[in-house]
């Protein structure tokens, strides 16, 4: 019964076949993150892009005056973008999936909070030049893995995860932790570190190294496979917990680990790139206006177009201001509160629905 299960709504998009769609999507993708490694202060010719990353992944090397800009500092800067933006936006899939509702994302459960709170102690309390290459991203890490702990262990009752329960715990915690920031923030002395929690509370990738992105590439790939794998579940999942009943899922079961994969996407991408708002909650639902409901069709889209929108936002952050680079965390909420507005009025309105 649960395989022949079909969300009503097909999307703008539903008419074309998914592979389509996923191979359109994934070539836009490949360009811009080409377009993306020569743009910036110093502007790179898109053929000599090519050439340097060419040879690259030949396993030789380009001499040149652009091959280290290229190579070091912008590739693993963009590749680092496409996880985090495909990271966040599936976590904002799958929380709303989770909690039933098309305003549900990572900021809702104190995850994000949580990962900040680990961040910024570090920082205030042995400085910059401790939270090095792992220290900072480990802590924040932590920091999510705390917090989501704690919102479990509040919204189990009887040994079940309750959605609504769930939410409000998480918007409890989370507004506690955002006070714990604002107090270490304040607490410190240390202006290098201040300017550091700045910019990683509005999200950047301005600190992105090889070692980091390929990190982050390898454990968001994982977990949205895995994502991916059950993807059909996510369709049962939305009906309540009677009606997954009815079609033969454990709803309390399937949300205690859609918590763990929620949990660990958000801890790697926040680790990385500090707290960007708005994509998983935006991403999501423009991916059910386009294609549909069906988790099956949307959780692939929504990864791909959450990787988009990071690395066009950050080679705006990037150009905007130049040489002064921006946080992403800026532009996405230019973008995102007027379409968190119109989701929000037709999520009143009864015409925004996960399934």
């Amino acid at each position: 019964m649960a395989r022949g299960y079909r969300p009503r709504g097909s999307g703008l998009l539903g008419g074309i076949p998914l592979v389509a769609v996923l191979v359109v999507l994934a070539a836009a993708l490949v360009v811009s993150s080409l377009a993306a490694v020569g743009l910036g202060p110093v502007s790179i010719p898109p053929g000599e892009v090519t050439s340097i990353v060419g040879a690259h992944l030949a396993g030789g090397g380009a001499p040149g005056p652009f091959d280290f800009i290229v190579w070091n500092l912008r590739v693993p800067r963009v590749l680092q973008g496409v996880f985090v933006g495909a990271g966040l936006a599936v976590a904002g899939l799958l929380t709303q999936a989770m909690v039933r509702n098309p305003l549900g994302e990572p900021f809702v459960l104190g995850l994000t909070s949580g990962a900040g709170v680990g961040a910024v102690l570090v920082l205030t309390t042995f400085g910059v030049g401790v939270a090095g290459l792992l220290t900072l991203p480990l802590a924040a890490f932590g920091g999510a893995v705390v917090t989501a702990l704690v919102v479990f262990g509040i919204s189990r009752t009887a040994g079940r995860i309750q959605a609504g329960r769930m939410v409000m715990s998480g918007i409890a915690v989370g507004q506690l932790l955002a006070g714990v920031i604002s107090f270490l923030l304040l607490r410190t002395k240390d202006v290098d570190a201040q300017q550091q929690i700045l910019f990683w509370i509005l999200g950047s990738l301005a600190g992105a190294q090889w070692p980091l992105a390929l990190t982050c590439a390898a454990v968001v790939l994982v977990l949205v496979v895995l994502a991916a794998a059950g993807a059909g579940r996510l369709n049962l999942l939305v009906l309540g917990d009677d009606g997954a009943a009815a079609l033969g899922l454990d709803a309390a079961r399937a949300r205690a680990m859609l918590l763990v994969v929620v949990t660990l996407l958000t801890g790697t991408v926040v680790a990385v790139s500090g707290s960007i708002g708005f994509i998983g909650l935006i991403v999501p639902n423009l991916t059910r206006l386009l294609v549909g409901a069906d988790h099956r069709r949307a959780l692939p889209v929504t990864a791909l177009l959450g990787a988009l929108v990071i690395v066009w936002s950050d080679t705006a952050a990037r150009l905007l201001l130049a040489p002064t680079e921006l946080p992403i965390g800026i532009l996405t909420a230019a973008v995102g509160v007027p379409l968190f507005l119109v989701v929000l009025r037709r999520s009143a309105a009864g015409t925004v629905g996960l399934s």
